[in-house]
Order: C-alpha cells, then structure tokens, then sequence
C-alpha cells in the first residue's frame, strides 16, 4: 500500500475555493476519514470556538499539507452560520 498524503486528524488547507459552502483557498481543516486508500478525504472545518461550519469530501489535489514554516492565517466568516 502506498503512503498515504494526509493522515487522519492531520490538519489540512484547501487550495480551492468553495463558496457553495463559504469556505476560501487557505481555510484550514482536519482530516476526520480516509477513503479507499487516500482516494478522497472527509475534512471538518470549524470556526474559532470549535463549532462546524462544513465537512465536505476531496479529493487529494484539492488539499496542501500544513506543516513547517508557515502562518495560519484567521478570517472574518461571510456568511451567517447560526
């Protein structure tokens, strides 16, 4: 079997916009479910308190690693989520 790309509950960033669910290239997620074999990723993204905003499932292409020397960046949500 080989290496996965992202492993669950490793923090991922999308590298697309998907603005039918108000997420933006750069929103960072968790890798909460693998499937067949690192063919697609279920990721949970979440607001700063931790609530759920989306969970939506990608493809590997559609996902950066965030490790090492970079900055997390926050943003202001755009769309009402109560």
């Amino acid at each position: 079997m080989a290496e996965l790309a992202f492993k669950e509950l490793e923090a991922v960033a999308l590298r697309q916009d998907l603005p039918e669910f108000g997420l933006v290239a750069g929103d960072v997620g968790t890798v909460v479910f693998v499937h067949l074999d690192g063919q697609g990723y279920e990721v949970e993204f979440t607001d700063a308190d931790g609530r759920t905003l989306a969970v939506q499932t990608l493809l590997p292409d559609q996902l950066a690693a965030v490790r090492g020397r970079q900055i997390l960046h926050v943003r202001p949500l755009t769309t009402a989520t109560s």
